[in-house]
């Protein structure tokens, strides 16, 4: 829990674009739904949000998800300011048409190739020729985040062996793929977050393929080399104790400064549509507040 007034909150008439709680109860409060927290009851104006957002320590009635429901509002449960995606209810009145795009580039092989050229393109700032196929663009990514994973390993003085790890046997990785694999997964869940508030499929992938968070994977990968990377190798460089609980914290800092849920929203409009759609696809549209935490 924040230490901010609870009392303050923007007018309900404002726009907005998701929130975030944590450590308290939300239920049925007048005739929409409400945060209460010791003595104090916050309004939500659920009519006015996309997505809404559980932390840990929180709780919800049936009565609440009830209005959330048919505010066509997205709910999703998380770890600590939404580094880890759990789950997410289910948002039955959202427009397909964001998905039945995705759904129309992807069963095309041109675009399908075309959308995972922009993404390498996107992630790295070199354009890449179109007579490359999804192989070669797989071996020239293989290529750049290696070179990312060196060039931060001498940086921090974190000595580098390769990408290994087994998750049965968690413990018993070195700090720095423990580390990399935490600030992965929590990047992933913000991440999936975004897929779904806009209503796209997660299982949908143009570079990653044939799993249920495919396209998840596909767009985390736009900002490790500026995210999970770095951090993790900067936070093993400082201690190699605690390394997954301080990575978390670590991401949740940067994500929060850097706005990353704000920057996510355009790159999938990017991606999909191509940067000269215009219409509507945003959930958090432009001048909408980012994420309020409490």
């Amino acid at each position: 829990m924040k230490n901010v007034n609870l009392q303050v909150l923007p007018k309900f008439e404002d726009s907005w674009s998701y929130l975030y709680f944590e450590k308290g109860t939300i239920d049925q409060h007048q005739k929409s739904i409400g945060f209460h927290y010791l003595d104090r009851v916050v309004p939500i104006p659920i009519e006015t949000l996309c997505l809404l957002m559980l932390g840990p320590g929180t709780s919800i009635t049936h009565e609440a998800i009830k209005r959330i429901s048919e505010s066509r509002c997205l709910v999703v449960w998380t770890g600590e300011m939404g580094i880890r995606f759990y789950s997410s209810g289910y948002a039955g009145t959202y427009s397909s048409k964001n998905l039945l795009r995705q759904m129309e580039v992807y069963s095309d092989e041109e675009t399908r190739l075309g959308i995972a050229r922009s993404m390498y393109q996107k992630r790295f700032f070199e354009k890449v020729s179109p007579e490359l196929s999804i192989e070669q663009l797989r071996g020239l990514e293989g290529i750049r985040v290696r070179r990312a994973y060196e060039q931060y390993s001498h940086l921090y003085n974190v000595e580098w062996n390769g990408r290994n790890y087994d998750q049965s046997e968690w413990d018993y990785g070195n700090p720095i793929n423990r580390a990399l694999s935490a600030a992965n997964a929590c990047l992933y869940g913000v991440v999936h977050a975004a897929i779904l508030a806009c209503g796209f499929s997660p299982a949908i992938g143009f570079v990653h393929t044939g799993k249920q968070l495919s396209f998840v994977y596909d767009i985390a990968d736009l900002y490790k080399t500026e995210t999970t990377i770095p951090v993790a190798f900067q936070i093993v460089s400082e201690s190699h104790e605690n390394v997954e609980r301080r990575v978390r914290y670590a991401l949740r800092d940067m994500f929060r400064e850097q706005k990353l849920m704000k920057r996510i929203i355009p790159d999938l409009k990017d991606i999909i549509y191509g940067s000269n759609y215009v219409g509507e696809i945003d959930p958090f549209s432009e001048g909408r507040d980012v994420a309020i935490s409490y």
